[in-house]
């Protein structure tokens, strides 16, 4: 299972938030650049790179923080928040991005992503599935709806997409263990998925866990940051 560290970027710095609410956002470090390239020298190889300002649904604003990163380090990043626009794909994937996470859209304008998958290839995009009481929700998490996330899922694999990033909004941020009931359910209906856990890991023992009932990569937040993980333990793992 590949383990992909988060780094979350709001005005510029490196934060974490409690349960999706960016009033709870807490600032860990202020240049995201030196800490990707710290993580990479302690082995990390994967990178998943958030634009909590582009969520909100302003569009890419940390697009050139995440240029650099990709300048400067190694790492297989895959970004999500504020891609908006087949220009966004375009600017992102341009800058060295592998692969694009594409939520709020894919549920407003399945058209429009539709036509993105036909372009750039399914392989580019992972469907963002981010959800809370298993209802998809969207905007930087900030409007719920009443889609399920096994409907949601569905719909964009039968469209040709096997990469997914599932979110359990209520877990995310609170280091209280991930949804491995959500999980299980997932890959009961979609055995084949290629699933990306993420929210509430807060120990080895729940990568463990998730590993074992077969997502195929973790995301590792605030337990880095709170120290939970130690950092050479995790990417040893890598």
């Amino acid at each position: 299972m590949r383990i992909i560290p988060a780094i979350d970027i709001l005005n510029g710095a490196c934060v974490r938030l409690s349960e999706g609410k960016y009033d709870t956002a807490k600032t860990y470090y202020t240049n995201p650049v030196e800490v990707a390239q710290d993580w990479e020298s302690k082995g990390c190889r994967y990178l998943h790179v958030v634009d909590l300002d582009g969520a909100k649904g302003m569009g890419i604003q940390n697009g050139e923080i995440v240029r650099e990163i990709c300048e400067k380090t190694n790492l297989v990043i895959d970004f999500g928040g504020g891609v908006k626009t087949k220009a966004d794909v375009e600017f992102v994937l341009s800058k060295g991005v592998k692969q694009v996470t594409v939520g709020s859209l894919a549920v407003k304008n399945p058209e429009e992503f539709k036509s993105w998958i036909a372009e750039f290839g399914a392989d580019k995009f992972i469907l963002g599935a981010d959800c809370k009481d298993w209802k998809i929700a969207v905007q930087g998490w900030t409007e719920e709806t009443d889609l399920s996330v096994f409907d949601f899922i569905d719909y964009y694999n039968r469209q040709g997409i096997n990469n997914v990033v599932c979110t359990d909004i209520s877990k995310d941020g609170m280091l209280q263990g991930p949804s491995l009931d959500l999980y299980r359910e997932i890959l009961k209906r979609k055995p084949k998925l290629n699933l990306i856990a993420s929210g509430g890991v807060s120990s080895l023992d729940d990568l463990k866990a998730l590993e074992k009932i077969g997502c195929e990569g973790a995301i590792v937040g605030k337990a880095i940051y709170e120290g939970k993980i130690d950092i050479n333990e995790l990417f040893a793992l890598c």
